[in-house]
């Protein structure tokens, strides 16, 4: 190479091609290729596709910065670059030579290389794609058909995953127990704990020899290995956990031809050459090409930052993964999955985002941070009276500047005492309390169909004061049949579609064929064979019982599908609230069919079809008396469904289909029947003082209907979404409370509703969707609840938790689960106060009055373990009971720690106080204990009683106004576990670990005596419980509501 020339030159024999283009013979004779001047350090990559050899200048990518952020999915920061990146290496000349690679690829059935595939569409490179023949020609090569799909023969399939790769992502690395052991030693208290431990070894050892020198060195060792290996082992169990549940959000399922078979499959399971069917909402599952499909739009800001739609048709037809749909259907052919995708270098290109705190541990950690200053200040003082004793003794006797190794010693003991109330009085436990709380109503609340997306969604809803619910599906059971109709005029009740219908001969003929032709085409559903035989009946509830009640006509959906051609379909969304597609007849001209909101199509109507099968003027006195059958259906909790077609005889509109002068077909009345168990979980909301409204789309009949069934309408109004758009400002401030039912809303109306809710009332809003237009009102509620079943992947996208069941009950379910976690905290925290409390007051007291410390540094880092760790693994964990739904939620405004914790924390802290003191006082005289042996022996039982108030606390303080602590109590074994444990442990601390605790043996009578003092906490909380406290305000706010 001389000057940046470079030749290359291929010969047939040294290097067998892998193929010949189409249409060609096999390889040529020897010759060698013309030369092409490049620039210089050109780089190649084998690749397919084209006989002349181009070269590709190697393009080092720039590095990306991950962006975090709690509220959207996707970086774009880090998208921009990546896109740039790529773009910039796509313009650059390319290498492409056949290589051995290809050579088995070949064997294999497939013709085209990985690398290349990505990189067209990647690069969205038009040019390349006509030269691979298009979609058909891409489909060729990787051994599929656009019709039937790829063949799920186990071999091949193998063969294709080997070659093209798997539609999974690469995961973060687990992070292993000693990473969380790591962060647990980089406790700066602990830190300090363990120089002075490690100080007092060698001062102790040095003094009074080994062992009997090193007792209290290795007792603070190994209480600190104590604490640091059950909260790491905590912090360890916890990340396995929510890996867990970050693998159940990708869970996501999509409509896939297989060996001529539409099924549904997890988008894991996609290879390269399946055959995707896309809808308004579905996130594109991998990157490909657009095969067939109407009005399709996408968002590709999740890759790009642009908010722009993107059209993609045949002329534009790349399709990548991460986008979503946001209108149209289509049939997309993948090309590329996994870690080959955009999406997936994406992935590879971004740091890992950092877990982010929820509100409440915010709020908790400035708790924290001013108890934790607090006990500091206590910690300095209790240090320096408990020094000043022996400087004072030093002093005095003349020896300040002589210091014995046994001074030394005391000294160290004194500040490892007053490091260790630090270490006692900062409630580290408090974000360790939440987090455990959360993470075992996550798990639970999978078990109840609940997905939890965003971590901070189980403490708000717990908070919520509305909820605002969908109807159709959530409220009611989403399956649909038709149970009335009105065709041609006829009204008829439609018994058993199973059978062939009675309405049959009522119809005329003409009428019958344009009905079917309307239901057959102007639909987002199909019908399909089954590997039975049977057919099956794919798309929404609403679509399945239209081509259902179709089918029981007699009618013959792929003969009706293949008489016309559809040239234009406009998707049904709930704004327009119609969907119409635009057909070619066979003979020539055109045809429009509409169905959608009964109201809304009748009035487009100026026309209809008699019972003689004649088109007939729709006049005044006919439109009343179909309007008067669609508020018949309604009423009796219909939703009603109007058809309609207009002949378009001078050609359409290709930018939109028409609105107005259409034929009234006929109007079909869909029972969906109200889930079971939907009024008692609303008369349990009502108790709750959260308020329920109902917002859809339906006639307002038909949700008042609807709405009384379930008792949402008692005593409220009952408004269409017409009229609430209409309303001021000002008129809104008073219609908003009294609003139990919006119909025929429009996901503005919806948004605007919560948004209201929320900063004008002050209200913590809960709302359900499961539209891609629900998206807004989803991300402006305090809790976003999206539909599992029904739900699009958009709103799933927008949402906080995802109801698996659509379920109304669920919903109830979710808001207690959401109190359990805040109740279990709060119960947690009057705990951890109290333990507090009484360890400051305790050592500082004596210090103060006596010169020393009852409790040493061993002794309270158990005493920590015990109410952090241990308490808030036994308290953080209790599940809910009936009584959570009996209170008043707390509300946005209402203070965590409560009048009745308060009253809680200084009833039981004066008692264990008092306790304390009496036998430091008296415990002496009471035992009859005199010689040296004495304090020892006291101040074990000042421990061993200070222990057990902390084990009676713990069991009062599983009901904070209950005076029945027992009940339930069988059956949470987390709970009676860490009771066990911390009884059984304590025992040997006291009995057999006395020279590393400084404690000693105890007799029977002084244990049951120790026990006695605890046990008198319980029924003394019981006591404190009955004295009355002043409510809050927002109980009785919303417990009027």
């Amino acid at each position: 190479m001389h000057n940046g020339v470079l030749c290359v030159c291929l010969f047939a024999r040294p290097l067998q091609l892998a193929f010949s283009l189409p249409g060609t013979a096999s390889s040529p004779a020897p010759q060698a290729l013309p030369c092409r001047r490049i620039p210089p350090n050109p780089w190649a990559r084998p690749g397919f596709g084209a006989t002349t050899v181009t070269l590709r200048r190697s393009c080092r990518r720039k590095p990306c910065c991950g962006v975090e952020s709690s509220d959207r999915r996707f970086p774009f920061a880090a998208a921009g670059e990546l896109s740039n990146s790529n773009r910039a290496q796509h313009e650059k000349p390319r290498v492409s030579v056949f290589a051995s690679k290809g050579a088995v690829q070949l064997q294999n059935g497939f013709r085209i290389d990985p690398d290349e595939l990505t990189s067209i569409v990647e690069s969205r490179d038009t040019k390349r794609l006509t030269a691979q023949g298009q979609s058909a020609g891409i489909a060729d090569k990787l051994a599929t058909s656009l019709t039937d799909g790829i063949s799920t023969d186990e071999d091949l399939l193998n063969r294709r995953q080997e070659i093209y790769g798997v539609n999974k992502f690469a995961e973060s690395e687990v992070r292993g127990l000693w990473e969380f052991v790591s962060e647990a030693l980089q406790d700066t208290t602990l830190i300090i704990l363990t120089a002075c431990a490690f100080v007092s070894l060698a001062v102790g050892t040095a003094t009074e020899g080994w062992p009997n020198g090193s007792h209290d060195g290795i007792g603070i060792v190994a209480s600190i290995l104590l604490v640091i290996s059950v909260s790491a082992t905590s912090d360890y169990q916890q990340s396995l956990q929510f890996r867990d549940l970050d693998r159940e959000k990708r869970k996501i399922l999509v409509q896939v031809t297989r060996n001529e078979f539409r099924q549904r499959m997890l988008i894991d399971d996609l290879l390269p050459g399946d055959v995707v069917h896309l809808a308004v909402g579905d996130q594109v599952p991998a990157d490909g090409l657009f095969i067939s499909g109407f009005s399709v739009l996408v968002d590709e800001s999740s890759l790009t930052g642009e908010s722009e739609p993107v059209d993609v048709n045949e002329g534009k037809p790349f399709l990548l993964s991460g986008t979503k749909v946001l209108d149209g259907s289509c049939q997309m052919l993948v090309t590329a999955v996994g870690m080959r995708t955009q999406w997936g270098k994406l992935m590879a290109a971004l740091t890992e985002g950092g877990n982010d705190e929820t509100p409440l541990q915010v709020k908790l950690n400035g708790v924290a941070n001013i108890i934790g200053k607090i006990g500091l200040f206590f910690a300095v003082l209790t240090f320096i009276v408990l020094s000043q004793g022996l400087i004072g003794q030093k002093y005095h006797e003349g020896l300040l500047l002589s210091w014995s190794g046994d001074d030394v010693l005391e000294i160290l003991n004194h500040f490892a005492v007053a490091v260790t109330i630090v270490v006692v009085a900062v409630p580290e436990g408090l974000p360790l309390a939440v987090t455990l709380s959360l993470a075992y109503a996550m798990k639970k609340m999978m078990n109840d169909k609940a997905l939890v997306r965003q971590l901070a969604a189980c403490e708000t809803m717990g908070s919520s004061t509305v909820i605002c619910s969908d109807k159709t599906g959530t409220l009611t059971t989403n399956r649909m049949t038709v149970v009335k109709a009105c065709i041609c005029g006829n009204t008829v009740e439609v018994n058993d579609l199973l059978i062939p219908s009675s309405l049959s001969p009522k119809i005329p003929g003409i009428a019958a064929q344009t009905l079917l032709e309307s239901i057959f085409n102007n639909t987002g559903g199909e019908v399909v064979i089954n590997q039975d035989g049977k057919p099956d009946i794919l798309g929404t509830p609403t679509e399945a019982a239209l081509l259902e009640f179709a089918l029981s006509l007699d009618g013959k959906y792929k003969q009706k599908r293949q008489e016309t051609k559809i040239v234009k379909v406009e998707p049904f969304n709930s704004t327009k609230k119609r969907m119409s597609v635009i057909l070619e007849l066979p003979g020539g001209g055109y045809r429009a069919h509409c169905k959608g909101a009964s109201e809304i199509v009748l009035a487009a109507c100026d026309k209809f079809i008699d019972d003689r099968g004649s088109i007939v003027p729709l006049d005044r006195k006919t439109a009343d008396k179909f309007n008067g059958i669609i508020e018949t259906f309604s009423s009796e909790a219909l939703r009603t469904l109007c058809l309609a077609y207009k002949a378009l005889e001078h050609g359409f509109n290709h930018e939109e289909i028409p609105l107005q002068g259409y034929t009234f077909i006929g109007i079909v009345g869909i029972k969906d029947p109200v889930r079971p168990g939907v009024r008692e979980s609303v008369a349990s909301c009502r108790s709750a003082g959260i308020a329920v409204k109902m917002v859809t789309g339906d006639n307002i009949n038909t949700a008042r209907a609807i709405a009384r069934e379930c008792g949402i309408l008692t005593d409220g109004l009952a408004i269409e979404g017409a009229e609430f758009r209409e309303k001021t400002p000002k008129e809104l401030l008073e219609l908003i409370p009294k609003i139990q039912v919006l119909a025929r809303s429009s996901p503005l109306d919806k948004h605007t509703l919560v948004k209201h809710l929320r900063t004008t009332f002050n209200e913590v809003v809960a709302v359900t969707g499961d539209g891609t237009n629900d998206a807004p009102a989803l991300r402006e509620a305090d809790i976003g609840l999206a539909m599992g079943i029904a739900g699009t992947e958009v709103a799933k996208e927008s949402a906080d938790v995802v109801i698996l069941d659509d379920n109304f009950s669920t919903i109830v379910t979710v808001a207690k689960w959401g109190r359990s976690v805040y109740v279990n905290i709060q119960k947690f925290v009057q705990f951890q106060l109290t333990v507090n409390v009484v360890a400051l007051l305790v050592n500082f007291s004596s210090a103060c009055f006596t010169g020393d410390a009852p409790l040493t540094a061993v002794q309270l880092l158990w005493v920590n373990m015990i109410m952090d760790t241990l308490g808030a693994l036994a308290l953080a964990t209790e599940p809910p009971n009936d009584n959570l739904m009996k209170k008043a939620p707390v509300g946005r405004t209402g203070k965590f720690i409560t009048n009745v914790m308060w009253r809680n924390i200084l009833g039981q802290s004066l008692y264990q106080f008092t306790v304390i003191w009496y036998l430091q006082t008296q415990g002496r005289y009471i035992f009859g204990l005199e010689g040296s042996q004495s304090d020892i022996v006291v101040n074990t039982i000042i421990f061993n009683t200070f222990v057990f108030c902390q084990v009676f606390n713990e069991v009062s303080s599983r009901e904070m106004e209950e005076v029945n602590v027992l009940k339930g109590l069988s059956e949470n074994s987390i709970f009676i576990g860490v009771l066990t444990g911390t009884i059984i442990f304590q025992f040997i601390l006291v009995q057999f670990l006395g020279d590393f605790a400084n404690t000693t043996p105890l007799t029977q009578q002084q244990w049951l005596l120790c026990v006695l003092f605890g046990f008198l906490g319980m029924p003394i909380a019981a006591a404190i419980k009955l004295i009355p406290v002043q409510p809050r305000k927002e109980d009785d706010k919303h417990t009027a509501s």
